[in-house]
């Protein structure tokens, strides 16, 4: 028997995450049913389940890849680079990722043994952002009146203040200088060379 590829077991697992993306976003988690999942990825059941133990690995699997993903941003742009692809839906998946983050916050309210599960993978980002923020610091720009876990805190509220902004079918065209005004809040203002802070 032949042996499968890693590249070929990579391109299958991404197969199913970007397929089950999809599916999660339009009918949430008890909604997307391993027939729709099938339908979605274009695989059958034996095919999903060997790469995931059971749909909630598979959310758990796609909600932590999402983070992944955030967190490469985080690291390269800063967490608010985040919430303007968001708005720009010039990220891969927007609404899609959207769908996600707020089935993954659904669960968390709902469900022990998800958030059991979900804290040991969610530090991630949070972990991103402080080192893009230290990093900042150290280089003059962040405010350094406010300590990085507040500003790190947040950041994050002001997250999760626009997904249920966006949730509640809120338009986001709008709120460009809204993010504007949170960036400016964290960075460091400078003395003018007169004396005088604008």
């Amino acid at each position: 028997m032949p042996r499968v590829s890693q590249d070929h077991l990579d391109a299958r697992r991404r197969q199913i995450l970007d397929g089950s993306r999809v599916c999660f976003a339009r009918y949430g988690y008890e909604g997307a049913t391993v027939r729709r999942l099938e339908e979605a990825t274009g695989l059958s059941r034996g095919a999903i389940f060997h790469h995931f133990r059971d749909k909630e690995s598979l959310f758990l699997a796609l909600a932590e890849d999402d983070a992944v993903r955030m967190a490469d941003i985080v690291a390269e742009q800063g967490l608010v680079q985040v919430m303007r692809e968001l708005l720009s839906n010039r990220s891969e998946h927007p609404a899609d990722w959207l769908g996600t983050r707020l089935e993954v916050s659904r669960r968390l309210r709902t469900d022990p043994e998800f958030r059991a599960r979900w804290a040991e993978r969610s530090h991630q980002l949070t972990a991103a952002t402080r080192r893009r923020l230290l990093r900042q610091r150290e280089a003059g720009i962040l405010r350094d009146d406010v300590d990085v876990d507040v500003l790190t805190a947040y950041l994050e509220l002001v997250l999760e203040g626009l997904v249920s902004h966006l949730a509640m079918g809120q338009p986001g065209d709008d709120l460009g200088p809204v993010l504007d005004l949170v960036e400016e809040s964290v960075r460091r203002h400078r003395a003018h060379a007169t004396g005088g802070t604008r």
